[in-house]
């Protein structure tokens, strides 16, 4: 036998009494010890680690939530968009990064996904009235975003994949996507590009107003007009949007370049291309997801860095709920990932 709380076949976990017999101190004394106070002596800690060590004891986690008022859990509110997971994984990249950060701080995840707004509304409500998270964290942001205010209204701790339109008391994470697209826009001017039409998709989205903007005052530092028939926002970020909006596109002006504001719609715009044998006009997307690779022709695409996204999102709650705040945001890098669907020299 390990100890005394072991018999026959059968482990019984090890409880805070078992620690406090071992140790000679009483179970109060190892919860200090537990929870790092300064008022426990060396020796009396060293004492009672020893004995938390061979007995093998693990606090559980429930009572020390209760004690601590803290559940050790984050809330993930996954939004419509993500339905389809594996067809486009940046939500899959972004909750990667979430579970690392969390797995590091000790902290689980509990995620739930909502068709609409108001069903992640109803979610949140559910999460705040039955105290089961210690913070929320919100992949989307939209305009007029009702989940960033209720929770602003709760004063709930919670963080944001995004740049809200109120960043006063939100805690949010996002790409610089105004510069990201300006730079991606400039630099294709830059080796050669001439017509650059646009796609873009959920023009309710703060990213995406920021995408375009970009785009637009990209071609006006170059002296260029900016031409609204080559500028197409559909609804959602799909393949088959994508498809729809080239087509659009092609029926008033052949581009030499088409820049989407995601890796779906290029998707959609290379199948098209393709069914109409046109090899001349370059395409690139946003996201750089796995599947970019092996279109044809492979896509160029910026990366969005999407798992660090997810790793400062969970880090900025984590630190606010432990009341270590330093910062309410964290700016993420972009770079272009080259790929054969830019036909231009670089």
């Amino acid at each position: 036998m390990k100890n005394n709380v072991q018999k026959g076949c059968d482990i019984m976990a090890a409880t805070i009494r078992d620690v406090a017999k071992l140790a000679n101190v009483s179970p109060s004394t190892v919860s200090r010890v537990l929870n790092d106070s300064n008022k426990i002596s060396c020796e009396t800690k060293e004492r009672v680690i020893k004995a938390i060590k061979k007995l093998d004891y693990h606090a559980n986690a429930i009572a020390r939530s209760l004690a601590n008022n803290s559940t050790k859990i984050l809330g993930l509110i996954v939004p419509n968009e993500a339905k389809n997971l594996f067809r486009n994984p940046f939500f899959i990249k972004a909750m990667r990064g979430i579970s690392l950060c969390a797995h590091e701080n000790e902290y689980y995840i509990m995620y739930d996904f909502g068709s609409s707004e108001k069903e992640e509304v109803s979610l949140i409500k559910k999460y705040v009235q039955s105290k089961l998270v210690d913070g929320i964290i919100l992949l989307t942001v939209r305009k007029n975003d009702k989940c960033i205010d209720f929770l602003k209204r709760l004063k709930y701790p919670f963080v944001v994949i995004g740049r809200p339109e109120e960043s006063k008391g939100v805690m949010w994470v996002d790409n610089d996507n105004f510069k990201a697209m300006y730079d991606l826009v400039d630099g294709l001017i830059k080796r050669g590009a001439e017509s650059i039409a646009f796609i873009g998709a959920a023009k309710e989205m703060n990213m995406s107003r920021d995408r375009l903007d970009g785009y637009k005052r990209a071609l006006l530092a170059h002296g260029r007009e900016v031409d609204e028939e080559i500028i197409v926002e559909q609804k959602s970020f799909t393949e088959e949007e994508g498809y729809t909006a080239m087509k659009k596109i092609l029926e008033v002006k052949t581009p030499s370049l088409v820049v989407t504001t995601d890796d779906l719609l290029a998707f959609g715009v290379l199948k098209l291309l393709r069914e109409i044998g046109e090899e001349s006009i370059s395409v690139v997307g946003f996201n750089n997801i796995p599947l970019g690779e092996y279109q044809n022709p492979p896509l160029a695409s910026v990366d969005i860095n999407a798992e660090k996204l997810g790793y400062h999102a969970a880090k900025l709650l984590i630190d606010s709920v432990n009341k270590e705040i330093e910062k309410n945001h964290f700016i993420i890098d972009t770079f272009l990932k080259e790929r054969e669907s830019i036909k231009l020299s670089k």
